[in-house]
C-alpha cells in the first residue's frame, strides 16, 4: 500500500515537472510594478504570495509594459444612462480622448456638440452657450472614479509606499468563478478585483466611499467583457457600471487606439467661461 503510493506521488511530481517544462517561459514582471516592497512580506504570507502572483499575471494579461507606459488613449462608442436599474433614453454616442495621467475629454452626441473637459482636478463643459465649469457634484464623481480606475489603482497606488495586497479568495462574478484581490492604501481606500483565473483579465472592481450628503457608504463596481488586443493592450469594449447593485450605466466600444499623438489643444477650454443652469449637464459619466 505505502510503495503503491509512494510510486502514485512519484507520478504527479513527474507529471507537474513535464507541464511546466511544456509551457513557454513566463515573462518577467514589468518594471513599474514594485516587486520589492511585497517581496518579504509574500515570502512570510501565503496571502500576499497568492495575490501578487493573481496581479502579476493580470498586468502581463492587459499588456504588461504597454499598458503600464501608455500615453494617450482614443476611443470611439455608445454610452447607455440607466436610473434605479432602467434604461434613460436610447443612448449617445461619444468620443473620448485621454492622455496620462490626468487628461480627459469626452465629445457627445451625433454632431459632438456637446465637450467634457477634465483636466487635473478641474472640469468644463463647452455646449452651443460656451464653456462653463462642470457641475460641482458632477466633478466630484468623476474624479472619484478616476482615483479608483483600473490604471489609477495600477499605475499609482501599487507602486506607492504604504500600499498592501490581499487574496480575499473566490466569487462568481458574470457566472464565472474568480480569484478576488484587495489593494489597500496607506490612507485606507481600497479597490477589490475579481479576475478570471483562466483569462487572467479583470472582471469586476469594486470600492466603497462615504456619501457626502447622507454620510452613509455607497458601493460602486464595474464589470469589464468582450475584451479586445489592440495595439498590445487588452481593452474592455463592454463595461457597465454599478451602483449599490443597480446598473447605473453601460458602454460599448466601437473602437480604440493607443499612442497616437493627441495635440495639447485637444485639452484646453474654449470660449469664455459662463455659470451654468442646473441641470444643464449632458455628462454621461
Amino acid at each position: 500500500m505505502q510503495i503503491a503510493r509512494l510510486f502514485s506521488l512519484l507520478l504527479l511530481a513527474a507529471s507537474s515537472l513535464l507541464a511546466q517544462a511544456a509551457l513557454p517561459p513566463s515573462p518577467s514582471a514589468p518594471s513599474n510594478w514594485p516587486t520589492s516592497q511585497f517581496a518579504a512580506t509574500a515570502a512570510k504570507d501565503p496571502s500576499v504570495q497568492k495575490a501578487k502572483q493573481i496581479l502579476d499575471d493580470m498586468i502581463r494579461a492587459l499588456g504588461g509594459e504597454a499598458y503600464l507606459t501608455m500615453r494617450d488613449m482614443t476611443v470611439e462608442g455608445r454610452t447607455y444612462a440607466f436610473y434605479q436599474g432602467r434604461p434613460k433614453g436610447l443612448g449617445i454616442l461619444y468620443w473620448r480622448f485621454w492622455q496620462a495621467p490626468d487628461k480627459d475629454r469626452y465629445e457627445l452626441t451625433k454632431q459632438r456638440d456637446v465637450i467634457d473637459l477634465y483636466v487635473g482636478d478641474k472640469g468644463y463643459e463647452t455646449t452651443y452657450k460656451g464653456t462653463a465649469s462642470i457641475d460641482p457634484k458632477e466633478l466630484t464623481n468623476y474624479l472619484r472614479r478616476r482615483e479608483h480606475s483600473l490604471e489609477w489603482v495600477i499605475r499609482d497606488w501599487l507602486p506607492a509606499p504604504g500600499t498592501m495586497i490581499l487574496y480575499e479568495g473566490t466569487a462568481i462574478v458574470e457566472q464565472n468563478l474568480t480569484d478576488k484581490v484587495t489593494i489597500l492604501t496607506a490612507s485606507n481606500d481600497s479597490v477589490t478585483i475579481a479576475v478570471d483565473p483562466r483569462t487572467h483579465l479583470p472582471v469586476r472592481k469594486t470600492y466603497s466611499y462615504r456619501d457626502p450628503v447622507d454620510r452613509q457608504f455607497d458601493e460602486e463596481s464595474e464589470v469589464y467583457s468582450n475584451y479586445k488586443l489592440i495595439d498590445g493592450i487588452n481593452t474592455p469594449y463592454a463595461t457597465v457600471r454599478m451602483e449599490n447593485g443597480e446598473m447605473s450605466n453601460q458602454r460599448f466600444v466601437n473602437k480604440a487606439n493607443y499612442n497616437t499623438g493627441l495635440p495639447p489643444t485637444l485639452f484646453e477650454p474654449k470660449g469664455l467661461l459662463f455659470q451654468p443652469q442646473k441641470n444643464e449637464s449632458a455628462n454621461p459619466q
